[in-house]
Parts: structure tokens; C-alpha cells; sequence
């Protein structure tokens, strides 16, 4: 849930980089993220310069990096931490015999290559290009036709 309204943020701030600071409640509100809840996280993002605040009346959030540069693994790894648990990253320890029956555990070996695939995929997704896609998301739903009474109106979330 961190990583995910984070990234959601992160992208807000994406779409409106170049547009001067972004207020918590802007981007609460386009987000549907709670706004208490948002300031925490921008906080640990900005811990790790992935986001920068401006004080005063005319302050808020903007990005410290260009999102090009920026990954969703850079997100995720701030408020969450690495995907990779400590233990898959640590050498194993050797029994008397020399045979590392720790790191020939089969199950040990999938889970790591699970998350190191995960790992690669988030650091290979770059903030530019889940907002490039978001656009392609939002333009495609305002095509969509009408639905009995309803009308499919483009929604203001990157959910």
C-alpha cells in the first residue's frame, strides 16, 4: 500500500513537473490518497531526494529528480525497502563437511530469483514512462463510449 499510493504521488508530481511546488492536499485529492497518510510518505521521500518541499504560502512538493532517472524500484525501496530480504542477501554459512545445504535449498533458490526478477523489473520502470502510460490509460477511457445512462468520463486518479 506504501509503494503503491507513493508511486501514485510520485507520478502526480510527475505530470505537473515544471509547474512550481504541488500541495499535499492537490495531490490527495487527485489521488485519492489520504492526505495524513501522504505526508508521511512524502516525508521518507524526500529523506531520500526523490521528492523536495517549499515552504510557504506558495509552497508544496515537486520532484528532486528527473523522472526519467527516477524508477518505481527507487520508490519502492524508499518506503518499503529492498525487495530482496536480508536473508538471500547475506552468504550462507558452510557446514563442517564444506556443503553449503543452505544455499542449495531449491525453494531458498526460487524465492530469490522471484525477487530478484521483481527487483529488475521495478528498476527497469522508470516514473516517465508509468506516466507516459497513464496518459495512454486516461485517453483511451475518455474514448470510450456511453453505457446505458452513464457517461464514461475520463477519471482524475492514476488508479
Amino acid at each position: 500500500m506504501r509503494s503503491d499510493y507513493g508511486a501514485h504521488a510520485v507520478i502526480e508530481l510527475a505530470r505537473r513537473a515544471g509547474q512550481g511546488p504541488v500541495q499535499c492536499a492537490e495531490i490527495a485529492a487527485c489521488q485519492k490518497i489520504p492526505e495524513a497518510y501522504l505526508d508521511q510518505l512524502l516525508s521518507s521521500l524526500r529523506r531520500v531526494g526523490i521528492v523536495r518541499s517549499v515552504r510557504g504560502p506558495h509552497g508544496g512538493h515537486e520532484l528532486a529528480r528527473d523522472p526519467r532517472q527516477l524508477t518505481l524500484g527507487d520508490i519502492v525501496t524508499a518506503l518499503e525497502g529492498p525487495v530482496v530480504p536480508h536473508e538471500f542477501v547475506h552468504e550462507p554459512a558452510s557446514d563442517d563437511q564444506g556443503a553449503d545445504w543452505w544455499a542449495a535449498c531449491a525453494v531458498r533458490n526460487a524465492w530469490l530469483a522471484a525477487t530478484e526478477a521483481s527487483q529488475r523489473v521495478l528498476d527497469q520502470t522508470s516514473i516517465s514512462d508509468l506516466l507516459e502510460q497513464q496518459v495512454q490509460i486516461r485517453a483511451h477511457r475518455a474514448e470510450q463510449p456511453t453505457v446505458g445512462n452513464a457517461v464514461a468520463t475520463p477519471d482524475v486518479t492514476d488508479h
